[in-house]
């Protein structure tokens, strides 16, 4: 069975370009089909904001694995990228955050889907915009263009 999943690459660290595209070769290499992916947005550190500029990109993307199975791939593409996890919301070379699982909630120690906090956070919403708008967010029951509207983020995310 294939499943969809939504997933949101950032890079602050080294050639945030090169970082991105190289985190969809490795996603790619390893049977994660990418289907759609947005245009790369720049946007200022949220969370911990005195830090580089992020670039960011959702993708659309298909494979046989399951959310548990998923996320362990995901952890490792980012630890053969460079990514070392100190302190949360650090500057890093590699971010791969899974937004929306299929239309599923998961609610688990380690995985929490969709992501808890993309519905605050106008660096995710834009892209996600840009490719699913009328998609409705399965917890809080309202579209990403909804959301987007209706943010009160206001770090600048300017297309790259």
């Amino acid at each position: 069975m294939l499943n969809t999943s939504t997933l949101l690459l950032g890079s602050n660290a080294g050639n945030r370009l090169q970082m991105l595209s190289d985190a969809m070769h490795h996603l790619q290499a390893v049977n994660i089909k990418i289907i759609q992916h947005s245009n790369i947005y720049q946007t200022q550190a949220w969370g911990l904001e005195n830090q580089p500029a992020f670039l960011n990109q959702v993708l659309i993307t298909e494979s046989t694995l399951s959310a548990t199975e998923l996320l362990p791939v995901l952890l490792s593409i980012e630890r053969k990228m460079g990514r070392v996890r100190t302190k949360k919301w650090e500057q890093r070379c590699i971010d791969i955050d899974l937004l929306f699982f299929n239309s599923e909630i998961i609610l688990e120690k380690e995985l929490i889907v969709p992501h808890p906090q993309l519905h605050l956070r106008r660096f995710t919403l834009l892209p996600l915009c840009e490719l699913i708008p009328d998609y409705v967010h399965p917890v809080l029951n309202t579209t990403i263009k909804q959301l987007l509207q209706e943010c009160t983020d206001d770090k600048e995310v300017i297309k790259y």
